[in-house]
């Protein structure tokens, strides 16, 4: 039996959510019926999580087991000529036989679009909230950083939400303007591959390679500024590729902010970030995931140019 992971994209508009429903149309549901087809036997999938009535995913991971011999990479073209046009199937992978859409999801991101103009567009009808009035992202922002963190939601659910707990952690939550639209957490297309792939068993040995790449970097970058700029200090993180550098004392005893140094590091081509944003003025952002050659580059010229110069 063959375990296959399916990544699709759906506009939930005609659908009851993700889930079966017993006298209402579901995407599940909808997709159950085209896999059966292809397959030729029934077929129960397993989703990362529910979603409202109403409600799209540009993203989604499911799996299914088949006695099927359907070449995975025939899959999606097959399944997606047997379901509706406003479900798409992208990508399937065979995957281990333990892993399971729902409890091996790790993380989910959810993108909220508000459609801010004095005029509607019919474009946006169901795809974002219509709000007439202008809107401050600035201070949208600023509050909905307070939910980042672990925090229990109980007050807020669902009357006859039935879950064994309501304590959630936020890893992020940003407001961006985009034109007439503010939203929160605007999807990445770039890290949507790389998680898809990620889950594959060809992308099993290309993430144990990056986990060693990033690794080192972030190691030679925490060892090589510690040993040379006394005053500046850092944690290397445990689960992200970027890395916050605390110039604080540093800066102090050289009678400059963290931004002027930023500034002066970008003067000399290195691309970092103002740390404020994310909670700490004294510290800078700076992200480990590229060639180790151009990590030893970046060091070179903060020693040479930014903290020497």
């Amino acid at each position: 039996m063959r375990n296959i992971a399916l990544v699709l994209m759906y506009n939930g508009t005609a659908y009851h959510g993700w889930q079966v429903q017993k006298t209402e149309i579901s995407v599940a549901q909808t997709l159950e019926k085209g896999l059966s087809m292809v397959c030729g036997h029934p077929v129960k999938v397993t989703g990362c999580g529910r979603t409202d009535a109403g409600v799209h995913a540009e993203h989604y991971v499911a799996n299914f087991r088949t006695e099927s011999r359907i070449p995975v990479e025939r899959l999606p073209f097959a399944v997606n000529t047997h379901i509706p046009e406003d479900i798409v199937v992208k990508a399937a992978y065979e995957v281990a036989e333990d892993f399971n859409a729902i409890g091996s999801c790790i993380k989910k991101e959810y993108t909220y679009r508000i459609y801010n103009s004095r005029v509607k567009n019919p474009f946006y009808v169901n795809r974002a909230y219509f709000y007439p009035k202008r809107l401050d992202e600035e201070v949208m922002d600023r509050a909905a950083r307070m939910f980042e963190g672990t925090h229990d939601f109980a007050a807020v659910r669902s009357v006859g939400t039935n879950v064994r707990s309501t304590v959630r952690t936020i890893y992020y939550c940003r407001v961006r303007r985009q034109g007439d639209l503010s939203g929160y957490n605007s999807c990445n297309v770039l890290s949507m591959h790389a998680l898809t792939g990620a889950y594959s068993h060809a992308g099993m040995e290309w993430v144990d390679q990056l986990c060693a790449v990033l690794d080192k970097n972030l190691r030679y970058i925490r060892d090589f500024m510690e040993s040379r700029f006394p005053g500046v200090s850092m944690m290397l993180p445990q689960g992200t590729y970027m890395l916050f550098v605390n110039c604080g004392a540093w800066c102090r005893s050289h009678g400059i902010t963290p931004d002027d140094l930023r500034r002066r590091g970008v003067e000399h081509g290195v691309i970092w970030q103002n740390g404020a944003g994310f909670g700490d003025g004294d510290c800078i952002r700076i992200n480990a995931a590229l060639p180790h050659t151009l990590v030893r580059e970046a060091m070179d010229r903060l020693e040479k140019y930014v903290f020497g110069g």
